[in-house]
């Protein structure tokens, strides 16, 4: 299974500028945990988190439909996806079943499989929007997993992110961590997954 965001697609940034300008326009002010503390949050989550801790004057809903129409204008051109990364899902689409479990919306998660071709080999593409929890709860890994007919310890997992690795580790999922070079992941955290990988590109000799 792969997360999106900063395995597949090079957003993490994008993410944090679009959420930063939207708050400062509307009167919320950005802390310097704001960043890491929302990755792996639903839309639910992070719009209620940009509201009640950073003070937006939105409500929830409001706020995410503004962050989201932004970020699908600027995926509107194509989403940024990282060298490497589709060719490696379908290297792996080739040997086992695939999964994309994003905290992207599903109209984030479209665009990737749109833009790459990939959805006929990515029978389960789920957002944390559609379970009860986001990372780093393992509720998407889980029920992706139950999607695919697969138990969750027989799955592996592709994570970037602190919150990412908790969440499939939760699940009981083999991890394999692709560290974001921008915001890299707790190392308390990341000692815990069995495989670190220097690049996504290395995942198909890494799964043997």
């Amino acid at each position: 299974m792969f997360d999106l965001d900063g395995v597949l697609v090079d957003s993490e940034q994008i993410w944090d500028e679009v959420r930063r300008a939207v708050v400062a326009e509307h009167g919320g002010t950005w802390t310097g945990e704001a960043t890491r503390a929302q990755q792996g949050m639903s839309t639910p989550e992070w719009a209620r988190y940009l509201v009640e801790e950073l003070g937006a004057l939105l409500t929830p809903d409001e706020i995410a439909e503004v962050v989201i129409s932004r970020m699908a204008r600027r995926y509107a051109a194509g989403p940024p996806v990282l060298d490497g990364a589709a060719e490696t899902v379908r290297a792996v689409g080739e040997r086992y079943p695939v999964a994309i479990a994003s905290s992207s919306p599903p109209v984030l998660i479209e665009a990737f499989l749109d833009a790459t071709k990939l959805a006929p080999l990515v029978p389960v593409a789920l957002s944390s929007e559609l379970v009860a929890r986001g990372k780093p709860a393992p509720d998407v890994y889980v029920e992706a997993a139950r999607r695919l007919d697969v138990d969750p310890t027989r799955c592996a997992a592709v994570e970037d992110s602190t919150n990412g690795l908790r969440s499939a580790l939760t699940a009981g999922m083999t991890v394999y961590a692709v560290p974001n070079p921008h915001f890299p992941p707790d190392p308390a955290v990341l000692w815990q997954v069995p495989h670190v990988l220097g690049s996504i590109r290395d995942l198909p000799s890494a799964l043997g």
